[in-house]
């Protein structure tokens, strides 16, 4: 009972900075929406929607900051104790070489290895699962994307996909 009574002020506190950061993101994107124009609600502008969504990042922030300078919350160090970074890192790294493979190889041809990998090594699946998901996953989204939604997709140098 003691200690909910007794919270402390600390510069080190995540959740407060996290809220800090958010506040100063959700008036980046206020701003954004009103140097769009807003237009009214019966003939939106480019920036209505940014600018409510500003407004609700903002709300969001400010109860963030609020719980976090009256609950208190953990420090920097006790968010990043035991955290795991080979994973993320090695998606991060995937994710990297989709983005240069994707032009010179097309959307198919680079993005069946790509899943295969996150099948495997990322969230290990059984070959005899993943070979086929990592196929038929980016073969049904080529076809939604340039068969239905008829979005142009980088074909690659083979003209495949």
């Amino acid at each position: 009972m003691s200690d909910q009574s007794n919270v402390k002020f600390r510069l080190n506190n995540s959740e407060l900075w996290g809220g800090l950061i958010g506040l100063a993101l959700g008036g980046f994107v206020i701003w954004s929406g009103l140097k769009l124009k807003l237009g009214s609600i019966n003939d939106p502008g480019a920036g209505f929607v940014l600018f409510y969504t500003g407004i609700l990042m903002c709300l969001f922030a400010a109860s963030v900051i609020i719980a976090a300078l009256t609950e208190g919350g953990p420090t920097f160090g006790s968010r990043w104790v035991n955290t795991r970074w080979t994973k993320p890192l090695l998606v991060i790294v995937c994710l990297i070489a989709f983005s240069f493979a994707l032009n010179p190889l097309g959307f198919l041809l680079s993005s069946i290895p790509l899943m295969l990998l996150l099948l495997r090594v990322v969230d290990p699946v059984r070959w005899p699962l993943a070979v086929p998901v990592a196929v038929l996953v980016p073969l049904g989204m080529w076809w939604v994307l340039k068969r239905l939604l008829l979005i142009q997709l980088p074909s690659g140098i083979f003209e495949i996909g």
